[in-house]
C-alpha cells in the first residue's frame, strides 16, 4: 500500500474526431511527464473529442486505442485513464479506461449520460458503481456530467478518491469548480477533475480549469485555474484523509439510502 498517490493531470486541445493524431498528441505530452507519478488523468473522450458521432468515430476494447493505453502504461509504469467511445454488443459507450502497466484494466461506462447534447440518443447508460482498488487506494470512477449527481457519487463505501474525466464547456465552467469542490467536501475525500481546452468541431470552447481538492475543499495545484494546455501534479495523502475523517467524522452522520 502506498501512503502517498503522485498523480499528473494532462489538460490538452483535442484534434475533433481524429483519434490518430490525438494518440499522437498524447504520447508526446505524457513522455514530457518528467516527474515519477502513479497515475495519469486525461479528459472525457480523449482521442475524439466529445461527438455524438459515434458510428464513424468508435472503437472496440481491442483497437488501437486501447493498445496504445497498454503500451503508454508500460512504458511510464503507471496507471493512465480517460474516456473513450466504446462500441460492444451492438451499443455504444462512453467508457473510461483505468489501465494499469501491467495490461489490465478496469472501465466504467458514464451514468448519466448529458440529455442537453442528447447523448442518451446515441450512447447507452452504465448501470453500475465502479470503484477500483489501485496501490491500497480506493478510487471511484466517474464521467462528466455525472459531477452534477451527488447521489451518484456519495460516500457509502469509504472510498478515497473521486475521480472525473470532463469535457466541460466555459459558459458553465463556474459550476465545474464549485462541484468538484463540494464533491470533495461532501464525500470527505480527494477529488481530481481533468478537463480539456480549445474549440470543438461544433464550436464550444473549453477553459481548463483541471483541479484537485482535499477533503476540506483546498485546492491541491497551487497555479489554479490553469485556461491552457498544461501538465498538472498533485500528490494524495492517505494521512491527511485519515485524520479529517478522525477529526471531524461527518461520514457516520450519512443517510441511509439504497440507489435505484
Amino acid at each position: 500500500m502506498n501512503s502517498t498517490l503522485d498523480i499528473a493531470l494532462v489538460q490538452p486541445d483535442l484534434v475533433w474526431e481524429n483519434p490518430k493524431e490525438n494518440r499522437t498528441a498524447f504520447t508526446e505530452k505524457i513522455r514530457a511527464i518528467s516527474k515519477k507519478v502513479s497515475l495519469i488523468v486525461l479528459p472525457e473522450m480523449f482521442n475524439t473529442g466529445f461527438t455524438m458521432n459515434a458510428p464513424e468515430v468508435a472503437e472496440t476494447m481491442d483497437g488501437d486505442t486501447v493498445q496504445w493505453l497498454k503500451e503508454m502504461a508500460k512504458e511510464k509504469d503507471c496507471a493512465i485513464t480517460g474516456s473513450i467511445i466504446i462500441q460492444e454488443n451492438g451499443n455504444y459507450y462512453n467508457r473510461l479506461i483505468f489501465m494499469l502497466p501491467n495490461g489490465k484494466y478496469h472501465t466504467y461506462d458514464k451514468h448519466q449520460l448529458f440529455t442537453l447534447a442528447k447523448e442518451q440518443e446515441v450512447f447507452t447508460a452504465g448501470v453500475n458503481e465502479v470503484i477500483i482498488e489501485y496501490k491500497g487506494w480506493k478510487i471511484k470512477l466517474q464521467v462528466c456530467y455525472d459531477l452534477r449527481f451527488p447521489v451518484w457519487a456519495r460516500n457509502t463505501s469509504e472510498y478515497d478518491v473521486l475521480l472525473y474525466v470532463a469535457s466541460w464547456p466555459k459558459p458553465r465552467i463556474n459550476a465545474w469548480d464549485t462541484l468538484l469542490k463540494a464533491r470533495a467536501i461532501e464525500n470527505m475525500c480527494y477529488c481530481i477533475g481533468v478537463n480539456r481546452v480549445g474549440l470543438d468541431g461544433k464550436g464550444y470552447e473549453y477553459n481548463g480549469h483541471s483541479a484537485v481538492y482535499n477533503v476540506l475543499g483546498d485546492s491541491m495545484i497551487k497555479e489554479n485555474p490553469i485556461e491552457k494546455e498544461a501538465i498538472l501534479y498533485a500528490t494524495l495523502d492517505k494521512s491527511h484523509i485519515e485524520e479529517i475523517r478522525r477529526k471531524l467524522p461527518f461520514l457516520d452522520d450519512r443517510d441511509k439510502f439504497v440507489f435505484k
